[in-house]
């Protein structure tokens, strides 16, 4: 019997709330077939690290890739490594991220240049740039192959991106499973322009389109973006359809699985000034969407699942075994097993702050240590307890109650919770103190 194909579509900080049949019709088709993960956050809310996460099964403490701007490891092995081993075909198209070294003088920058052929994580096919934002804008741009040849591409970014997609599953041998990871930059600001760039034919469409309750009581940037990035998400709609359509054509449909989901959301710089790096729900919690194999029949799942979860899900699916180091459980075990359930999701934060965080079902915590950016450590001794969120009564987390006595003991018990997600990181327990209180005059 023919193995599974597998797409693995990544969008670029989309918020978990995006996804309804007035804007991605298609998400929604697919979650009708398959499941929808409704309670799915990243396990790092920066680019890079989130994809160093998905790239090794480990976390970005873990594998060394904790800012943005530090290359894969060369000592860990690559996921795509084990498909390759397995008999997949394996192709990458997108953004990458995890080539460049950002200390000057130091190390390897291709964030504008061809990414060397050891260190494309030993994907086969390629079509990417390390950082696609700098090589492209909403419109127009490059990427390359695998040979570092530049390819240049007109029209919108998502769509010239999806088209390399197709390319691919017009051309690989048909006779063997494929192992496909589309990498967009949409709904992601362009960081040049700084704004985010939706498809210019639909921006209008979402002028009037409501701001999301978590956004509005805050200061921030969410009036001018949100039609664009309500535009850009539709977009990535369109294009998901668009493979959909080719794999019906191509007649493999039935065969291959997909999943849809993003590195991280966005808080529209409402929670610091800029558009993630924190651990509120807008930056933290985002889709997810499997259909195939298992993954079938229309469900929506509540249970709590992270970003580290993806990587053994993506190699069950495959019939490879899950490698002892990966930090994830399968998701195929976590919807039929209530002991593989998760009872909070572990998240670290970096660049903005060194922090660390859990969301449970009900409570939102993070500490973080004093340092002024989180450039300065990417782990501490001592952090200062800094959000408590209760999310039953307060999802839009406007009350933070760090400082409440009569969270006192749910304080406690969520520091040790969060002291032993942090150990089985690899992380050694710090002293977490209680948040520091400013005295009046």
């Amino acid at each position: 019997m023919k193995r599974k194909n597998i797409i693995f579509y990544f969008s670029d900080q989309q918020r978990w709330d995006t996804i309804n049949e007035e804007v991605t019709p298609n998400l929604c088709k697919l979650a009708s077939e398959g499941v929808k993960f409704e309670n799915n956050f990243t396990c790092q809310p920066v680019c890079g690290p989130a994809r160093a996460c998905i790239q090794t099964g480990l976390y970005a403490t873990q594998c060394g890739c904790y800012w943005n701007g530090i290359p894969l490891p060369s000592d860990v092995t690559p996921l795509a490594h084990y498909f390759n081993e397995a008999g997949y075909q394996t192709a990458y198209i997108g953004k990458w991220h995890l080539a460049s070294d950002r200390l000057p003088g130091v190390g390897l920058h291709c964030e504008k240049t061809a990414i060397p052929k050891n260190k494309q994580g030993e994907y086969q096919y390629w079509r990417a740039a390390d950082v696609l934002e700098f090589t492209s804008h909403g419109y127009d741009g490059y990427v390359f192959d695998g040979e570092g040849n530049q390819i240049d591409f007109k029209g919108y970014r998502a769509d010239c991106i999806n088209d390399f997609a197709l390319e691919y599953l017009e051309n690989c041998d048909k006779d063997k499973p494929f192992f496909m990871f589309v990498s967009q930059l949409e709904p992601h600001h362009q960081n040049d322009h700084h704004q985010i760039e939706g498809y210019k034919e639909t921006v209008n469409h979402y002028k009037d389109y409501p701001i999301p309750d978590d956004l509005k009581f805050l200061k921030g940037s969410y009036e001018k973006d949100y039609p664009d990035y309500m535009s850009a998400i539709n977009r990535l709609d369109y294009n998901v359809g668009r493979l959909v359509d080719k794999l019906k054509e191509l007649g493999i449909y039935e065969d291959t699985i997909i999943i849809y989901t993003s590195d991280h959301g966005s808080h529209f710089k409402t929670r610091n000034p800029e558009y993630k790096r924190s651990c509120h729900e807008s930056a933290t919690h985002t889709p997810l969407i499997i259909k195939g194999g298992v993954f079938e029949g229309g469900k929506k799942e509540k249970c709590l699942t992270s970003l580290i979860d993806i990587p053994p899900t993506l190699l069950s699916m495959a019939d490879i075994p899950i490698p002892d180091t990966y930090m994830g459980t399968d998701l195929a075990k976590q919807i039929s097993d209530d002991k593989c359930k998760r009872d909070c999701v572990f998240i670290q934060i970096s660049e903005a702050s060194n922090s660390r965080a859990i969301r449970t079902d009900r409570f939102k915590y993070e500490v973080r240590d004093p340092a002024i950016t989180g450039y300065m450590h990417h782990d501490s001794n001592v952090y200062f307890e800094s959000y408590l969120y209760d999310l039953k009564k307060d999802p839009d987390e406007k009350i933070n109650l760090v400082k409440s006595k009569s969270y006192a003991k749910v304080r406690q018990e969520l520091k040790y919770l969060l002291l032993k997600q942090m150990q089985n990181a690899g992380e050694k327990a710090p002293v977490i103190m209680p948040a520091i209180i400013k005295r009046r005059k």
